[in-house]
């Protein structure tokens, strides 16, 4: 398929780029030591302190970056309507074609790119991180994996939505928001669904890392959306599976979970 044969070369780009200057030993030390700050207090990662270095950064992209692709394709793929036209799309009445995916917190733009890419036709990507080097990293990652995108950097909180339809992802982001911008991100998102647009949140799975989620999911729920838990087991690209091994990770399945909008129709 198109889909894995740019991903697989996305892939060999990645292992290119962050081993070119660092031995595979300096990534996955790096690896170990930013697991717990990324995994646990993600936050971190705007003021630097998760990314700080280039081994970190290494481990961020090369690791984490094919995990959150892998994870959010198998959950586009999966969630209905994520990935199909909407009423209208192919000649019928309704909501019209989604062209733009606003990636909030787009990170190194894998999360982003997976659901863009699911799409028989592809949207634009806007992706927004406060991150200059994530920002960098994410056009590096729509460029080599064939998506049109364009970035900004900003915060989350204040990003400007496009014009609908809009496909809007949050994928690893919301739980670094404060809460009230948390909660003015929560109204905005349930606007865009009553009008028309897609809404996708995916967070961690341990419960202790995004203690605001029931609000959240109550919200989706009311709303028409649904929440979801996934375990899912994918083969892993050989220099993920060696680093996973190295830092003693052991990703034998991928997890997360979800919140789902539809959008009105």
């Amino acid at each position: 398929m198109i889909a894995d044969e740019r991903f697989d070369r996305w892939m060999r780009a990645l292992e290119a780029r962050h081993l070119a200057d660092l031995t595979f030993p300096e990534v996955s030390r790096a690896l170990r030591a930013l697991s717990s700050a990324y995994v646990e207090r993600r936050a971190r990662l705007d003021a630097g302190t998760a990314l700080a270095g280039a081994g970190k950064r290494a481990a961020f992209a090369l690791f984490y970056g094919p995990l959150h692709y892998l994870l959010i394709r198998e959950i586009v793929r999966a969630v209905p309507g994520a990935t199909q036209p909407g009423p209208g799309e192919a000649g019928r009445p309704g909501r019209p074609r989604t062209n733009v995916l606003l990636d909030l917190g787009c990170g190194t733009g894998a999360a982003g790119a997976a659901w863009a890419a699911a799409f028989d036709e592809p949207p634009e990507i806007i992706g927004i991180d406060r991150h200059p080097w994530a920002i960098a990293e994410a056009g590096l990652t729509y460029r080599e994996l064939g998506l049109h995108a364009r970035t900004r950097r900003g915060d989350v909180a204040g990003a400007q939505f496009p014009k609908s339809p809009t496909a809007i992802l949050a994928a690893f982001t919301v739980n670094e928001l404060a809460d009230a911008p948390r909660e003015a991100l929560l109204r905005r998102v349930l606007d865009r669904a009553a009008d028309g647009d897609r809404v996708l949140i995916i967070e961690p799975i341990a419960g202790f890392v995004a203690p605001w989620w029931d609000r959240w999911r109550e919200a989706f729920v009311a709303a028409g959306g649904q929440d979801d838990q996934w375990r899912i087991r994918v083969e892993l690209p050989a220099i993920v599976a060696k680093l996973d091994r190295a830092a003693g990770l052991h990703h034998e399945e991928l997890t997360g979970r979800s919140l789902w909008l539809p959008g009105q129709t």
